[in-house]
C-alpha cells in the first residue's frame, strides 16, 4: 500500500504509523515446557497471532511433561479421563475411565503432532537461567542442549513458563538417605528396567503416586512391602461411579471394550453426552469443600464407610490411615486397590517416623531397624518454591528471592518485577475438583491477549501492578480459610513443603469461577512501558487508516454466518447462549 505522509515533528504535528491497525509487528516468545500447557501454547499461539516467532524448550526426551516422566506401575489418571483432556481434542477411545499415564502420554503426542505443536518444540533442551535485559527490553535464555552438550543463548520479548507445579522433583530430607547401598529411585524417576521380584521393598510416602505404586507392588511375586505412612489419607470412592451408575455402567468395571469406544467414537452426540455428565459432576461437587454444609458432612460419611469396609479385617489400621481431618485437605484419590493392598500378608504398614536411613536399610524412631534391598521415595514435588532454573528479574531481583516467602502472582499468571514474565499452570492454578484442563486453557488464551496487546499497542513491557498482586493475595488468604483446605494436614497444596499455612497450589475458588475471572483481562491492573514508536501519541497503534483485511485477508468477513450473532426473536434476552453463561465485556 502507498505510504502516507503527516506532518513533519519539527512542526509539532502528529505522524502516522505506515502499517495498518492490525499492526503486526514481529516478535519473539520462549515457552518453557512442552506438557498440557506447552503444548496448548504451541497450538493457540500460532494459531491466533502473526508474526511472532516461537520456540518451545523442553528438558525431557519427549512431550507430555509428568505424563512423560512419571513411569512408575500403576501410574494413572486419578479423575475421569474424559475429563481430563483437551475440550477441542475430546478422545473418545479412553481405554479405563481413569486411563494409564502411558496411554495419556501418547495422547498429548497425538495432539501435539495433530495440531502442528511439534514444529515450534526442541526437546532435550533445558533452560538454565532467564535474565531481564532492561536496556535490550528482552529476556537473556540459556539453554543446555541434553543431546549435544551444547550450550544456546536465546532472547525473547516474551517468557512463558508452562513447566507446571508437578515438575520438580522432592526428595525426603531423611539423614543418610544417600548412604542407602541397595536400589533407591524416586516414583518421578524410576527405573523401569528394574526387577523387583523378591525383594525387600521400602515405599515413603501416601500421596497420588504411592497410592498407586503400593498396589502394584504389592501384586509381584516375592515382594515384601514396607510402607512408611507419617500422615492418614483419605480414599474416596471413585469419582466416576456416580456417574458412570448414571450413565448406565458398572462402576466396577471402569474398562471400555473396543465396542463402546467405537461406538463413542462413531457417535459424537452421544459421547458429549457422556462427558457432560462427568463434568457435570466435577463442577457440582464444590460445596464439599466448605466445612459443614450437608454436601461435605455426606461425602464423609461416604467415604469413612467405604474405607471401614476394605479395612474390616484389620481394624488396627483404622488410626493409621482414616485422618482427623476433612477429605480434601489433602488432595482425594480413589485409590484404586489401595486400601486392598495394605491387608495382605506380605505389606506391613509403619506409622513410626523414620529416623535415618542406613547402608541396609531403615532406622525408626522407636529403635526398630527395617533392612530393604530397595527404597522407593513416593514423596512429590517441590510446588512452593521458584523454577529450578534462575530467573532473574528487574534490578537483578530473582523469582526465588521474590517468592521466600510463598510464592505470589497477579491471577497465577504473573508477578510484579518480572515483566514480559507469563505462567501457564503457575501457582494457585490447580483445583480441588473440576476440570484443571479446562483452566490450562482459560490461562492460554489469557496469555495470548497479553501477546496481541504488547504486540498491536507498541509496548515494551507489561507487567502486573505490585499492588495488584497483592490485592490477589489478600483474596487467596481470605477465600481459603472458610474451606477444608485450612484444616490440619499435610499437603501440596501449602507452602513449606506442604506443611505452611498457606494455599499456593490450589485456584481460590471452583474451576467456574477460574474461568469467569480469566475470561475478560483488566488491562488497567498492569504497568506498561512503551516502545520507540509507541511514546508520544499513545494511540499511534491506530496505524495509516487502513486494515490487513483490505489486502491480505476477507473484505467482508463481518458478514460470514459464523461471525453473525443473530438474537432470538421477540425476546433477545432468551438467547440460550446468554442463559448458559452471562455475557462478559
Amino acid at each position: 500500500m502507498a505510504a502516507v505522509d503527516g506532518a513533519s515533528p519539527s512542526e509539532g504535528g502528529y505522524v502516522l504509523k505506515d502499517v495498518p491497525v492490525e499492526n503486526l509487528r514481529p516478535m519473539r516468545v520462549v515457552v518453557i515446557g512442552a506438557g498440557y500447557s506447552g503444548i496448548l501454547a504451541a497450538i493457540r499461539i500460532p494459531e491466533k497471532l502473526r508474526n511472532w516467532d516461537l520456540t518451545v524448550y523442553e528438558k525431557n526426551e519427549g512431550v507430555g511433561g509428568v505424563w512423560w516422566a512419571n513411569r512408575y506401575p500403576g501410574v494413572a489418571c486419578d479423575i475421569p479421563s474424559h475429563s481430563y483432556q483437551y475440550t477441542f481434542s475430546p478422545n473418545p477411545r479412553w481405554s479405563n475411565l481413569y486411563a494409564p499415564g502411558r496411554e495419556i502420554q501418547q495422547y498429548l503426542q497425538g495432539v501435539a503432532e495433530k495440531f502442528g505443536a511439534t514444529r515450534f518444540i526442541k526437546t532435550s533442551h533445558r533452560v538454565e537461567k532467564c535474565a531481564w535485559d532492561d536496556a535490550a527490553k528482552k529476556w537473556k535464555i540459556t539453554v543446555t542442549n541434553l543431546t549435544t552438550g551444547e550450550t544456546i543463548e536465546d532472547t525473547a520479548n516474551i517468557v512463558i513458563t508452562g513447566r507446571g507445579q508437578l515438575n520438580d522433583v522432592s526428595w525426603p530430607d531423611t539423614p543418610g538417605l544417600r548412604s542407602f547401598k541397595g536400589k533407591i529411585m524416586h516414583s518421578a524417576e524410576w527405573d523401569e528396567e528394574y526387577d523387583f521380584h523378591g525383594k525387600k521393598v521400602g515405599v515413603i510416602g501416601n500421596g497420588s503416586s504411592a497410592i498407586q505404586i503400593i498396589p502394584s507392588l504389592q501384586k509381584l511375586e516375592g515382594v515384601s512391602l514396607s510402607c512408611f505412612m507419617r500422615s492418614p489419607t483419605w480414599i474416596a470412592n471413585a469419582f466416576g461411579d456416580v456417574a458412570m451408575a448414571q450413565l448406565g455402567f458398572d462402576p466396577n468395571k471402569p474398562e471400555f471394550s473396543e465396542e463402546q469406544r467405537e461406538f463413542f467414537a462413531k457417535n459424537p452426540e452421544e459421547y458429549y453426552k457422556f462427558r457432560k455428565v462427568f463434568e457435570d459432576g466435577g463442577n457440582l461437587i464444590h460445596d464439599s469443600t466448605i466445612p459443614g454444609t450437608p454436601m461435605q458432612k455426606e461425602l464423609t460419611a461416604i467415604y469413612r464407610r467405604g474405607m471401614e469396609e476394605k479395612l474390616a479385617t484389620r481394624p488396627d489400621l483404622l488410626q493409621t490411615i482414616i485422618p482427623a481431618f476433612a477429605p480434601g485437605c489433602r488432595r482425594l484419590t480413589p485409590g484404586m486397590g489401595f486400601l486392598e493392598a495394605l491387608i495382605q500378608p506380605n505389606v506391613e504398614v509403619i506409622s513410626d517416623k523414620i529416623k535415618e536411613v542406613t547402608e541396609t536399610g531403615v532406622v525408626l524412631e522407636s529403635g526398630r531397624t527395617v533392612e530393604l534391598d530397595t527404597l522407593v521415595c513416593a514423596t512429590g514435588f517441590r510446588v512452593s518454591e521458584a523454577p529450578p532454573f534462575e530467573v532473574v528479574g528487574r534490578n537483578g531481583l530473582t523469582l526465588a528471592q521474590r517468592w521466600a516467602k510463598r510464592p505470589e502472582s497477579y491471577l497465577s499468571l504473573a508477578v510484579d518485577g518480572f515483566p514480559n514474565y507469563l505462567m501457564m499452570f503457575g501457582p494457585n492454578s490447580a483445583i480441588g475438583f473440576g476440570s484443571l484442563t479446562k483452566i490450562l486453557e482459560a490461562e492460554t488464551d489469557y496469555v495470548v491477549r497479553v501477546l496481541r496487546k504488547v504486540q498491536k499497542e507498541d509496548y515494551a513491557t507489561i507487567e502486573p501492578k505490585a499492588q495488584r498482586v497483592a490485592d490477589f493475595q489478600a483474596f487467596v488468604g481470605a477465600y481459603f480459610k472458610g474451606t477444608v483446605y485450612m484444616d490440619k494436614c499435610k499437603s501440596w497444596y501449602r507452602t513449606e513443603r506442604g506443611q505452611g499455612d498457606w494455599i499456593c497450589g490450589l485456584w481460590p475458588g471452583s474451576t467456574l469461577h477460574a474461568l469467569e475471572s480469566l475470561r475478560s483481562s483488566r488491562w488497567e491492573d498492569f504497568e506498561y512501558e512503551s516502545t520507540e514508536e509507541g511514546r508520544g501519541n499513545p494511540l499511534r497503534w491506530l496505524g495509516n487508516g487502513w486494515s490487513v483485511t483490505q489486502t491480505d485477508g476477507n473484505p467482508s468477513w463481518y458478514i460470514k454466518p459464523e461471525e453473525v450473532e443473530i438474537p432470538t426473536e421477540g425476546k433477545p434476552e432468551e438467547n440460550p447462549r446468554y442463559k448458559d453463561r452471562p455475557w462478559s465485556y
